[in-house]
Protein backbone atom coordinates (compact mmCIF):
# COMPACT_ATOMS: atom_id res chain seq x y z
CA UNK A 1 0.00 0.00 0.00
CA UNK A 2 1.55 3.88 -0.86
CA UNK A 3 1.50 6.34 1.41
CA UNK A 4 -0.94 8.66 2.07
CA UNK A 5 0.40 12.27 0.31
CA UNK A 6 0.34 13.67 3.97
CA UNK A 7 2.30 11.67 5.51
CA UNK A 8 4.91 11.87 1.89
CA UNK A 9 4.86 14.97 3.19
CA UNK A 10 5.29 14.79 6.64
CA UNK A 11 8.31 12.54 5.34
CA UNK A 12 9.85 15.25 3.82
CA UNK A 13 9.61 17.65 6.33
CA UNK A 14 11.40 15.70 9.05
CA UNK A 15 14.07 15.06 6.62
CA UNK A 16 14.90 18.68 6.17
CA UNK A 17 14.55 19.08 9.98
CA UNK A 18 16.93 16.00 10.57
CA UNK A 19 19.40 18.09 7.86
CA UNK A 20 19.50 20.90 9.92
CA UNK A 21 20.03 19.42 12.62
CA UNK A 22 22.97 18.11 11.42
CA UNK A 23 24.27 21.47 9.97
CA UNK A 24 23.67 22.80 13.54
CA UNK A 25 25.39 20.22 15.15
CA UNK A 26 28.19 20.39 12.41
CA UNK A 27 28.63 24.18 13.65
CA UNK A 28 28.77 23.56 17.14
CA UNK A 29 31.21 21.10 17.03
CA UNK A 30 33.79 23.13 15.37
CA UNK A 31 32.89 26.67 17.03
CA UNK A 32 35.54 27.42 19.57
CA UNK A 33 32.67 29.41 21.50
CA UNK A 34 31.10 26.97 23.90
CA UNK A 35 27.67 28.38 22.20
CA UNK A 36 26.58 29.82 18.85
CA UNK A 37 25.40 33.10 18.62
CA UNK A 38 22.02 33.95 17.12
CA UNK A 39 23.71 35.36 13.85
CA UNK A 40 26.01 32.62 13.47
CA UNK A 41 22.83 30.33 13.55
CA UNK A 42 21.20 32.24 11.77
CA UNK A 43 23.86 32.10 9.39
CA UNK A 44 24.21 28.21 9.01
CA UNK A 45 20.09 28.06 8.65
CA UNK A 46 20.59 30.39 5.88
CA UNK A 47 17.90 32.74 7.47
CA UNK A 48 17.86 35.68 5.87
CA UNK A 49 17.65 38.69 8.11
CA UNK A 50 15.09 40.70 6.82
CA UNK A 51 12.17 38.16 6.59
CA UNK A 52 11.68 39.97 10.03
CA UNK A 53 12.29 36.25 11.82
CA UNK A 54 13.97 33.00 11.76
CA UNK A 55 12.70 30.46 9.07
CA UNK A 56 11.26 27.28 10.14
CA UNK A 57 12.40 23.46 8.40
CA UNK A 58 8.83 23.44 6.83
CA UNK A 59 9.68 26.62 4.72
CA UNK A 60 13.16 25.39 3.93
CA UNK A 61 13.28 24.54 0.50
CA UNK A 62 15.50 24.09 -2.43
CA UNK A 63 17.71 27.18 -2.34
CA UNK A 64 18.00 26.17 2.14
CA UNK A 65 21.49 25.48 3.18
CA UNK A 66 20.84 21.80 3.83
CA UNK A 67 19.85 21.54 0.13
CA UNK A 68 23.18 24.00 -1.11
CA UNK A 69 25.58 21.54 0.87
CA UNK A 70 27.91 19.26 -1.41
Amino acid sequence: MAPHRSQMAQDHVALVEIDLAGELMIAAATSPEDRLSPDRIDEVLDVDADRGGRGTAAEAGPGSAAAERP
